[in-house]
């Protein structure tokens, strides 16, 4: 398929990787957050950003997962700055506490990569009665994404630098109800 190796305005593909993209990139002093870091994606985003050295927090639900990632990246890159904390995103009271804690720790904040998802799963309620798949992939990071903001915001004003906030996505959004999100039915398990 010749037109995903075709480069587009950026100078990149459809085919180009984290490391081709972000190359020549010096991350140094810089924070993240990566949610769902333990596999897949967040896994390759958190990889590829302590590789040009940001210092990355791993947002994980499985702690003996995320420890692996971390201890495998970092005998990949020796320098790298990464921490792992427990996050499950279907609950708030765990959003809550997450973000109590990075708070608390006084890191800067420039980077929070809402990454983590779940897709396809049995029907089922949240700890917080609100259908698992939308609790984790829009209400939780929703949440999340507000109770960081004011850490965001002072790390841009006394870095000088703007954080970014990148919400990852996927192609199955484009699959939805032709009238768009049944609000009246997320917790309806026929809706």
């Amino acid at each position: 398929m010749w037109w995903f190796r075709r480069k587009g305005p950026s100078g990149f593909s459809y085919s180009s990787t984290a490391e081709e993209v972000t190359e020549g990139i010096d991350g140094s002093g810089l924070t993240a957050i990566v949610t769902g870091a333990s596999s897949g994606i967040g896994t390759e985003t958190t990889r590829v950003l302590a590789l040009r050295g940001v210092h990355v927090v791993m947002g994980v639900r499985n702690m003996e997962a995320g420890k692996g990632v971390k201890e495998a990246i970092a005998k990949e890159i020796p320098a790298a700055k990464i921490d792992a904390m427990e996050l499950d995103l279907s609950s708030m009271a765990s959003v809550r506490k997450f973000a109590s804690e990075f708070n608390s720790s006084h890191l800067p904040l420039n980077l929070l990569i809402n990454n983590a998802g779940i897709m396809a799963t049995p029907f089922m309620l949240s700890k917080d009665n609100i259908e698992l798949q939308f609790a984790t992939n829009h209400i939780g990071h929703f949440l999340l994404t507000n109770l960081l903001l004011d850490t965001m915001k002072k790390t841009s004003a006394k870095m000088k630098k703007e954080g970014r906030i990148v919400n990852v996505s996927s192609m199955a959004h484009k699959y939805t109800y032709r009238e768009g999100i049944r609000f009246d039915k997320i917790n309806d398990q026929a809706g």
